[in-house]
C-alpha cells in the first residue's frame, strides 16, 4: 500500500495524539509545543489512503534554526511499516535533528537508527517515594506580594507561587507548571546562594510534590544532565530518574 506524508492541521491528528498520550503514560515534555502558534508543523501519515500515524516538527523557539522532529506515532496495527512510514516523513519534513525523551520507545529507536552525534540533554524524574524532610527552622508557604523585593534581591522567580523560608527569611521559591499533558505537573524551584547546602531544596521539592498531589496532578521534574546538585536534590525528595531528553543530528 502506498505511503504518503502530508502537512496537516493539529485537529486532523487529534485522535492519534490522544492515542499517543495514552500509550506514553508519562509526562510528555514537548506536549505544549503543539498549541503554540507557529511553533510546530504537523504531518499526517497515510497508508493506503488512511491516516495511520503522524509526525510533529518544531520550527520556532529554540528550534528556529534547526528544526526538530519531536513526536512520531504509528497505530499499533500498522507498526510492521514503522520504518517505511518514518522514512517517508523524513523526505518531506525538513527536520535537522530528532529530539525526544527516552521513555518514548519508538522515536528513541528512530533517533538511534537515523541520526549521528547523539547526546543527552536532560534527566527526567518521576515521583516514587514519600519523604518526611523537616529542616530545623524551615517553613513552606504561599508567596505573598511583600516577598517580591526579597525574591528580586536573591535572584528568585517573581512568578513562583510558593516559597521556603529559614528562620523567617525567604530562602527559595518554586512552583508547579501544568502546561504539559495532564495529569502531570512539572516541579521547578531555586534556593538562593547563601541558603544552599542546608537541605532546603529537597524540602521545597517535597512540599511542591504535596501541592501537586492536592491539586489532583502527578509530580514530575527534570534537570540538566550535568547538574549534580539538582539530581541529588530531586532524589532526596523522592523523585527517581525515569529517562532522558536526547537529541541526534539527521543527515543533510
Amino acid at each position: 500500500m502506498a505511503i504518503v506524508a502530508r502537512i496537516c492541521q493539529l485537529v486532523d491528528i487529534a485522535s492519534l495524539r490522544e492515542s499517543y498520550r495514552e500509550e506514553m503514560k508519562c509526562q510528555i515534555i514537548h506536549d505544549s509545543i503543539h498549541v503554540r502558534s507557529g511553533w510546530t508543523r504537523e504531518y499526517a501519515l497515510e497508508l493506503g489512503g488512511t491516516d495511520v500515524g503522524y509526525g510533529s516538527v518544531a520550527i520556532a523557539g529554540p528550534w528556529c534554526e534547526s528544526h526538530a522532529l519531536y513526536e512520531f506515532y504509528v497505530q499499533p496495527a500498522h507498526r510492521m511499516r514503522t520504518f517505511d512510514l518514518f522514512a517517508s516523513l523524513l523526505t518531506v519534513c525538513g527536520a535537522r535533528i530528532i529530539e525526544t525523551q527516552t521513555n518514548d520507545r519508538v522515536l528513541t529507536t528512530m533517533l538511534h537508527t537515523f541520526t549521528t552525534n547523539v547526546r543527552a540533554e536532560s534527566v527526567l524524574f518521576e515521583d516514587d517515594f514519600e519523604t518526611s524532610l523537616a529542616p530545623k527552622g524551615a517553613q513552606f508557604r504561599a508567596a505573598r506580594p511583600e516577598d517580591a523585593e526579597t525574591l528580586r534581591q536573591r535572584d528568585l522567580d517573581l512568578e513562583a507561587g510558593w516559597v521556603v523560608s529559614l528562620d523567617g527569611e525567604v530562602a527559595g521559591a518554586g512552583g508547579v507548571l501544568y502546561h504539559y499533558n495532564r495529569p502531570y505537573g512539572d516541579i521547578y524551584m531555586k534556593i538562593a546562594e547563601s541558603f544552599r547546602r542546608k537541605g532546603l531544596g529537597a524540602y521545597l521539592v517535597q512540599e511542591l510534590k504535596a501541592v501537586c498531589r492536592t491539586e489532583g496532578s502527578v509530580p514530575a521534574a527534570r534537570c540538566n544532565v550535568a547538574n549534580l546538585a539538582s539530581r541529588k536534590t530531586l532524589q532526596r525528595a523522592g523523585l527517581v530518574p525515569c529517562g532522558n531528553i536526547i537529541a541526534g543530528d539527521l543527515p543533510r
